[in-house]
């Protein structure tokens, strides 16, 4: 029995076709949440085009506010390259003019201010809290801050930022497991600087490794990558290696150091994350260093037989999702972009099975080490494809 996922989204705005990023064969999760269609039909009497109100939509995931909310041009700000993707690819599907949202970068100024301020709950406090300081120029008294999000994704956490940083709060009935904070500006709070970019010393070494808001394992060095650095390896004269989802750039950071003639390639698909991996590559290397760093999907924007290595830390959840579909795509996309007997290094929970799909996509795999909760795997190109 084939399972259709649903990817109509009915609301009081209209009917939308909305679709997730990256795409899966076979699509088993929506491209919104209940919390999407609760905020939206609760703006449904709010709203009215001919009021021409200035919205500003926070970290909308795959597009589903910016689509239904694009009569008001909107403007959005995110620090997901595959949600502004997701955002422009479902306006095109639904007839709506791709340049009615604005789309900003995490890391771009606001254009204030704003009269209604619609935040999805980040999976990431920190980045809320980043997202907060940086807004708070651009509320006014009358500024409607509403943040919605599944009900696990508001911790009591979520509120009490939002009245350090601006001002009391009230909360709506549970609807489908999901909620809405409403929060209105205290024009007395006093706002602090935002604390990040964050830094600490990398252990056993003179880096110092700086990390955006969004960065995982920001404030220190998280046991999976010290694990990973301790066997990396090394290769002879000239090559290419990618640092595939670089996060704050370690693994290519200390690859550089073991190979010297290397050009280091870092991608992600966070925007802090690229910022981050770039600031600590030049400032341990200098920018006469070899290497480039790239915001985008994956390896979709790297050549076919491009690379020698690509060392990855595949992630195991895409927002509040977990699963293994972006960590088998990257291996998919791996086996593409490396040269003949070119290496792909993993690191993943034990549990996590990653050497299945190796075997599947590569023929085999070589287990290069493990502990009680890792294990780093090499896979290798044996053909061209």
């Amino acid at each position: 029995m084939t399972i259709k996922t649903e990817s109509r989204l009915t609301v009081t705005q209209g009917e939308f076709e909305l679709n997730r990023l990256p795409k899966r064969p076979l699509e088993l999760l929506r491209a919104w949440d209940a919390a999407d269609e609760y905020l939206l039909d609760m703006l449904a009497d709010d709203l009215k085009p001919a009021m021409e109100p200035r919205i500003l939509l926070v970290n909308d995931s795959f597009g589903a506010l910016a689509v239904a909310l694009s009569a008001f041009r909107p403007q959005a700000v995110s620090d997901s390259y595959l949600s502004q993707q997701a955002t422009r690819l479902n306006l095109v599907a639904n007839g709506l003019p791709e340049h009615g949202v604005k789309l900003i970068t995490s890391l771009e100024p606001l254009e204030g201010p704003f009269d209604w301020v619609l935040i999805k709950a980040p999976k990431t406090l920190a980045l809320l809290e980043d997202q907060l300081i940086h807004l708070h120029p651009h509320l006014q008294p009358s500024t409607k801050v509403i943040v919605a999000g599944m009900i696990k994704a508001l911790p009591s956490s979520v509120w009490k930022l939002l009245e350090r940083l601006v001002g009391p709060t009230t909360t709506s009935l549970a609807r489908k497991k999901a909620r809405l904070v409403f929060a209105t500006l205290d024009p007395a709070l006093v706002i602090p600087v935002s604390p990040y970019p964050v830094c600490y010393q990398l252990e056993g070494s003179d880096y110092l490794i700086s990390n955006h808001a969004n960065v995982f394992s920001r404030d220190s060095l998280d046991i999976g990558t010290r694990f990973f650095l301790q066997h990396l390896p090394t290769r002879q004269g000239p090559c290419d290696i990618i640092d595939l989802g670089c996060g704050n750039g370690l693994l290519g950071l200390m690859a550089a150091e073991k190979n010297p003639e290397a050009t280091i390639h870092f991608v992600d698909e966070s925007f802090m994350a690229v910022a981050s991996a770039k600031e600590n590559f030049y400032r341990a290397f200098g920018p006469e260093r070899k290497a480039t760093f790239r915001v985008g999907d994956g390896l979709t924007d790297f050549e076919s037989a491009s690379a020698d290595l690509i060392l990855c830390n595949p992630p195991f959840h895409q927002l509040n999702t977990v699963g293994d579909q972006i960590a088998n795509s990257l291996f998919m996309a791996s086996r593409k972009v490396l040269r003949q007997n070119g290496e792909l290094w993993i690191i993943g929970n034990r549990h996590l099975n990653y050497h299945v799909n190796l075997n599947r996509l590569f023929g085999k795999h070589t287990a290069i080490a493990a502990n009680a909760k890792f294990v780093i795997l090499k896979a290798i190109a044996k053909t061209l494809v």
